[in-house]
């Protein structure tokens, strides 16, 4: 055979997973600055300049989904079509489907960016984009399905490593929770009511509201963990037997504790004393993968001490731990008393996404993108090092504050006089948060200066480097 007629070598697909990548570093900076907006309108509401479009309660949700969707969304998508070639041996199934994902999340994105400050949303936590949104959302994540699931299908390998377990689980009950929380009657182009009402509309909304955070902002999250802490830190996974343990016992229990945000509401006792128990049982599998991940750096720990990728996605486990643990202690109705619509939900749920969700995603992206651009390594290793210290500081001052503010409003609301009126005013809550308020806005912009430190040695590993494509081996071995 000639040289000309000889087969070229197969390669990955790799093309949505750079764009994704990029994507994710674009938005993180977009959501983490609206966050940060939003945070200085608390402390000084004026910052709203008295425009509709600036206010708090519409910068809020778009600040919430920029975060969640945007940049956690691309991160996903990224590191799952990564992972599942490299796993599979095998380019992505059906490569045009791949950028209409990437497209038609994007158009998500944009959609929701100028849908949400014009005041067009459900009003529901984490699923305010109005129907033809979510329509767009159902059709892309019917196509991220058949990309992700089918590279699965025509894999050289016969083994399903654990990663895309738990990233097929991600993708299956987003579709399941999404598809049924969003079921609305139209009422015009941009206004729809919901199919449900009353306590069975917040019930399936915190089925599907803690589930997002179970599947969506966990398991995808921990199909991350089981692939790039290993890679990075060149060990198998502690235990591959822990961690089939941990997929099984984490999507079946998640599902159920949605209740616990309802405690003292009109959902049937009943109904909140399950979403109690299963959020108590949850601490046993979230703890499971957390000792899992940490355990995999046995015999490798000194490399903690000069890999600051490592860093980021240990202590990345580090507050997952701490958060999974936090959440069922909040679960308790005696302790869901004191904690309800204070700060320190607002630290619980910072702890887990700035903490967990954001350091895990920085760290598989900074080990991915410089791979994606035939480098080896990030434009500045000294640079991530000052990222994660300037992060971890931030995030720091964020949680304190809010758990001391959130136990202060507790204390402070539920205090009563012998005659039982109460001792402190609403307002005089607001005024003895204030210093806290002030505490968050710190952490944030220390955050948000991290994420912008990774955008630009971001810029710089892409302008050094260039495209490459990767051949697929020959012979199953992951890469």
């Amino acid at each position: 055979m000639s040289l000309a007629q000889a087969p070229k070598a197969t390669v990955y697909d790799d093309l949505p997973v750079r764009w994704f990548a990029l994507a994710a570093v674009l938005w993180g900076v977009v959501g983490m600055l609206v966050g940060v907006i939003i945070a200085a309108q608390l402390t000084w509401p004026e910052l709203n300049f008295g425009i509709p479009w600036f206010s708090y309660g519409r910068l809020r949700p778009l600040h919430t989904n920029a975060v969640i969707f945007a940049f956690g969304g691309c991160a996903l998508m990224a590191t799952s079509f990564h992972v599942v070639q490299r796993t599979c041996q095998v380019p992505l199934f059906a490569p045009a489907l791949a950028r209409f994902v990437f497209w038609g999340w994007q158009a998500v994105i944009v959609a929701a960016a100028l849908s949400l400050p014009l005041g067009y949303t459900q009003g529901k936590e984490y699923a305010e984009l109005e129907w033809p949104i979510d329509i767009l959302i159902a059709l892309v994540w019917v196509a991220y399905a058949i990309v992700f699931f089918g590279t699965i299908g025509v894999r050289k390998v016969r083994h399903i490593y654990v990663a895309n377990w738990f990233f097929g689980a991600f993708i299956l009950a987003v579709a399941l929770l999404h598809i049924v929380n969003s079921a609305a009657i139209p009422a015009g182009a941009m206004k729809s009511y919901s199919a449900y009402a009353g306590v069975q509309d917040a019930m399936v909304q915190w089925w599907y509201g803690h589930n997002a955070v179970g599947f969506f902002l966990t398991a995808g999250f921990l199909g991350m963990m089981y692939y790039y802490i290993p890679k990075q830190a060149e060990r198998p996974v502690y235990s591959y037997r822990l961690s089939i343990v941990h997929f099984w016992a984490l999507i079946f229990t998640y599902m159920w504790a949605g209740p616990h945000h309802l405690h003292y509401t009109a959902l049937p006792d009943w109904a909140q004393s399950i979403g109690m128990l299963f959020s108590l049982i949850l601490l046993a599998p979230s703890w499971g993968g957390m000792i899992n991940g940490v355990m995999t750096l046995s015999g490798a720990w000194h490399k903690l001490r000069d890999d600051p990728i490592l860093k980021f996605l240990i202590v990345a486990l580090s507050f997952y731990g701490m958060s999974t643990f936090e959440g069922p202690m909040m679960a308790i109705k005696t302790v869901n008393g004191l904690s309800h619509y204070t700060d320190w939900t607002v630290g619980h749920v910072h702890s887990g996404a700035l903490g967990w969700v954001g350091f895990m995603t920085m760290g598989s992206l900074y080990y991915l993108i410089p791979r994606m651009f035939g480098q080896t390594r990030m434009h500045s290793v000294r640079a991530i090092e000052l990222h994660f210290w300037i992060a971890t500081i931030g995030i720091v001052l964020y949680i304190a504050a809010m758990w001391i503010a959130g136990v202060m409003q507790g204390l402070m609301w539920r205090a009563v006089n012998p005659d039982g009126t109460l001792v402190y005013s609403f307002v005089e809550g607001v005024k003895a948060t204030y210093p806290f308020y002030m505490v968050r806005l710190l952490g944030g912009v220390l955050y948000l200066t991290g994420m912008l430190i990774m955008a630009w040695n971001v810029v710089m590993t892409v302008s050094r480097g260039r495209a490459v494509s990767t051949p697929v081996p020959a012979l199953p071995a992951h890469a």
